[in-house]
């Protein structure tokens, strides 16, 4: 019962301090992922991560850190 009073929001703040997987729009057929340690967001979906991993067509790159638009945002996953 307590689970149906839970806002998306709740799941994201859960999810503070571990990875998450989110997907970026594409642009024409490409779609990006990218993974990392969950540090903060806001309401627009503006994500903060650490140890970042960003995979698409061309493979991966490894960040330090990154920082998402929420513009770019289709979902947003805990790993």
């Amino acid at each position: 019962m307590g689970d149906q009073n839970r806002r998306p929001f709740d799941v994201l703040n859960e999810a503070k301090d571990g990875r998450v997987l989110v997907t970026l729009k594409g642009y024409g057929d490409e779609e990006k992922q990218v993974s990392g340690e969950l540090q903060a967001f806001d309401k627009h979906l503006n994500i903060w991560l650490e140890d970042a991993r960003v995979t698409g067509e061309d493979g991966q790159t490894d960040y330090g850190q990154l920082f998402v638009r929420g513009d770019n945002v289709l979902f947003v996953s805990p790993e």
